[in-house]
């Protein structure tokens, strides 16, 4: 493929999509990195895109939200073996809620083996995913369905969660950063993504490395509320996404970083019915009172009652220990 249409067809996935990340490009090109960061460089150039952590994004600041047949397409392993990790924080028994989003979907598939879960959730295709489990319950909001992601929102479904109290929350968003915390580029959808904070006793942030470091319109989730990161290995160049994961880590968030050998050990745990869990330590001792403790919540290490066992599933890191 000649450069001149490698280019177009890069272009032709931003516009589609709004952000793609590097490696896809790559992927979708069939060349290396290096020559697609060189592409990038050159469209940027012209003002047609902007580069951005690891991808590359519709020029003009904030980006713009892609909707669900776009998003499903982007980032896929490493939605995976995020997914695979962040399932090993659930335990038999536990109530959580789960947000709207492609990476949240891969959770959901990943739980409906957790025997006694309960799971509220906004989202219908969190709720599609969990609908043959027969161990688990789903509890959807009210609100009106926005199509674009296929998720409940409006004041139906914040008030629905109100007087709600579960162990933790998995969300994702359109952007991370350690200044502004979690956010999206829909009002609607982060009133509910904040209702969905307030009813849990922690917060857990789904976000693959192309989402560090962009920011978008509306916040969802401030910094100092995420207990902890779930994301997956920046590529070695990305400098300004392991800045971003350190100065998160810096504010006191919890880094889990998935690789390759998650997919594989959760997997295998899947397959024979077992989760695999991964105890985390927080760094530091913020949020242990008041905040999302809670009365019948979670003690000064932010645990629940079915505390996270041992059996390591990917990297953890504090990073500020580096």
């Amino acid at each position: 493929m000649f450069a001149a249409e490698r280019r177009q067809l890069i272009l032709e996935m931003v516009r589609a999509n709004g952000a793609v990340s590097l490696r896809e490009l790559a992927r979708v090109v069939q060349t290396s990195e290096v020559t697609v960061r060189r592409d990038v460089r050159a469209l940027e150039a012209e003002g047609l895109l902007d580069r951005r952590h690891g991808g590359a994004v519709l020029p003009g600041g904030f980006t713009r939200e892609s909707g669900f047949p776009q998003k499903s397409h982007l980032s896929t392993a490493e939605k995976t073996a995020i997914a695979d990790l962040a399932a090993g924080l659930v335990g038999e028994g536990e109530a959580i809620v789960v947000g709207a989003g492609t990476t949240t979907q891969e959770l959901a598939r990943r739980l409906a083996r957790v025997p006694g879960l309960t799971v509220v959730t906004n989202s219908l295709l969190v709720a599609q995913a969990l609908a043959h489990a027969n161990r688990v319950e789903v509890v959807m909001t009210g609100g009106t369905l926005r199509g674009s992601n296929y998720a409940l929102v409006g004041s139906g479904a914040e008030q629905s969660l109100q007087g709600l109290r579960v162990s933790r929350a998995f969300l994702s968003g359109s952007g991370l950063t350690a200044e502004r915390g979690l956010s999206t580029s829909n009002m609607l959808s982060a009133s509910v993504d904040r209702a969905l904070v307030q009813a849990a006793a922690e917060v857990v942030v789904l976000a693959d490395h192309t989402k560090l470091g962009s920011d978008t319109m509306f916040q969802t989730v401030p910094t100092e509320l995420i207990t902890r990161l779930v994301t997956d290995e920046p590529p070695v160049h990305d400098e300004r996404a392991a800045t971003e994961l350190q100065a998160l880590a810096d504010q006191g968030v919890e880094i889990a970083v998935a690789g390759p050998e998650v997919e594989s050990a959760a997997g295998e745990a899947m397959a024979t019915g077992r989760q695999t869990r991964q105890d985390m330590p927080l760094p530091g001792q913020r949020r242990t009172q008041g905040g999302h403790g809670g009365p019948g919540g979670l003690g000064p290490q932010l645990r629940s009652a079915s505390a996270l066992s041992e059996g390591p599933v990917g990297r953890v890191a504090d990073m500020r220990r580096r």
